[in-house]
């Protein structure tokens, strides 16, 4: 490791110094601008209407081949890679400068189409430009082959920690990275536009709030210094999404970033993207309708399929998922109704089960955990686990026909939570009593209980509308059909320990 760090530190000296020769021989080394009107896959997929064609493209040098008075390199744009050709008949003094590049630079070129006698689509250079130099070598990856005739990869950039810490290196060394995050943004635009479809309202509502409500979870605490008051950065956008239903919008959704003070693993990150919708007039059973229509319309616009691997699984999101009910699968698996068993007798299933009891207070977290250890795992394709105890929900509408329950949803794929809906609760008078026993079970000692929101409360005593409400998790979502096995990999920067 010391000798490599003397290697890198050794390359990057001599870049410095071919810096300083490039700014003696008067050549800009850090460009205002370059006016690029092409991009690499363009041409390369279009030959035949850019053959002989003048093209402007821009780019940062990944190889570079030198013979004497011509040379080869391709540049990597943000479609792709093209082989560009230089002469130094062609383009003079710049190919004495080209001399002082190295791979990572980025240039700007001018030049027209061609093919190469070995049919490489490639572009001849008029004129050349330096846009920024590099004074840092890339961690380029190398092929070779073993004794045996393995292939070898050296010098990849490959370690996890550092790739999320260095996420820029890890774009321009790896395309495939890149072409994840060009996935999430189709996947999140075509959210988009199905629910602008409908005519829901796109709104935004406040990311620090002076009470944090909307789901069980522990917030980030902030001061503002003017208001001398302590803020809270949102775990969810529910009860001002709602209080927007109250105000007279039919439909309401918000795609944002949302915050929770929990552990980090594969499937959590503190600062995470949600999409919520709020719906007038419309039930849990609706809903469900509607996230077999949304993900199927996502799976068709962006990948033009319904069927997916993820990991070792196969998934098909073809309508229509399956449903099961929350208590009767739990008791399927375990024996056990868990709304007619006391806390004791949950605490001794969840014992008997592997689960650490430690921090676990009373019957809805017991419950909760309980269900993530015996179903959650074995729900493989896309399901609706349906009609939730009462004490996991303090936010939906009591079942009309099931006592005990209320009118829920959550989506569950390859083992792992997607989504969660509810018949929102709309009656003022129920929805006090479930926040005061949110309160007790905060006294009990569960630091994710919700609080009393006074001003949510009193929105709704001004008459709130049934409906239905949904969230999605988009990093989970995108996860899945990217076939990604950890949330870091489809957050452009994690958040990570500092290092020291």
């Amino acid at each position: 490791m010391e000798s490599n760090q003397i290697d890198i530190n050794v390359l990057i000296k001599r870049r410095y110094e071919e810096l300083d020769e490039l700014k003696s021989k008067g050549i800009e080394t850090f460009a205002y601008s370059f006016d690029v009107d092409n991009y690499s896959e363009d041409i390369k997929n279009n030959y035949e209407q850019y053959e002989g064609k003048d093209v402007k493209i821009a780019g940062r040098i990944m190889t570079i081949r030198r013979m004497g008075k011509a040379s080869f390199a391709h540049i990597m744009d943000q479609k792709g890679r093209i082989q560009i050709y230089l002469k130094k008949d062609d383009i003079g003094d710049n190919y004495d400068a080209f001399r002082l590049m190295d791979i990572g630079d980025i240039i700007g070129a001018e030049g027209y189409v061609f093919k190469t006698k070995t049919g490489e689509i490639s572009v001849h250079l008029k004129t050349l430009k330096l846009l920024a130099k590099s004074l840092r070598p890339l961690p380029i990856a190398k092929e070779g082959e073993d004794e045996q005739g393995n292939k070898i990869i050296y010098d990849q950039f490959a370690d996890k920690e550092l790739r999320y810490r260095q996420r820029y290196v890890d774009l321009v060394v790896n395309p495939d990275v890149r072409n994840v995050f060009f996935k999430r943004s189709k996947i999140v635009t075509s959210m988009r536009n199905y629910l602008d479809s409908k005519g829901y309202l796109e709104v935004e509502t406040p990311v620090l709030q002076p009470l944090y409500g909307g789901a069980s979870a522990r917030p980030f605490v902030t001061h503002h210094n003017a208001l001398d008051i302590d803020l809270y950065l949102r775990i969810a956008d529910e009860l001002y999404l709602k209080r927007l239903v109250v105000g007279g919008f039919d439909g309401v959704y918000e795609i944002s970033k949302d915050f929770r003070n929990e552990g980090m693993d594969r499937s959590h990150n503190p600062e995470f993207t949600m999409l919520e919708l709020y719906v007038a007039y419309k039930d849990y059973n609706w809903m469900m309708n509607l996230v077999e229509e949304l993900f199927e319309h996502i799976c068709k616009a962006v990948f033009g399929n319904y069927e997916f691997s993820y990991e070792d699984k196969k998934i098909n999101f073809t309508r229509p998922w399956n449903r099961i009910n929350y208590v009767d699968v739990i008791k399927d698996k375990t024996g056990v109704d868990v709304i007619a068993a006391s806390e004791n007798d949950l605490r001794a299933l969840a014992k008997n089960i592997g689960i650490e009891l430690a921090g676990l207070f009373g019957k809805a977290k017991l419950i909760d955990e309980i269900f993530s250890q015996v179903v959650e795992p074995e729900i493989i394709q896309p399901t609706f686990v349906v009609d939730y105890p009462l004490i996991l929900s303090p936010l939906a509408k009591k079942h009309r026909s099931k006592e005990g329950l209320v009118e829920r949803f959550e989506g569950y794929i390859a083992g792992r939570e997607i989504c969660n809906a509810f018949s929102e609760l709309n009656d003022p008078v129920d929805q006090r009593k479930r926040f005061e026993d949110q309160v007790k079970m905060r006294e009990a000692g569960d630091e994710e209980a919700q609080q009393v929101d006074e001003d949510f409360l009193r929105s709704m005593e001004y008459g709130m509308p049934p409906m239905a409400g949904l969230g999605i998790g988009i990093d989970r979502l995108v996860m899945l059909l990217t076939n990604q096995s950890s949330i870091r990999d489809v957050i452009f920067f994690p958040q990570m320990k500092p290092q020291v």
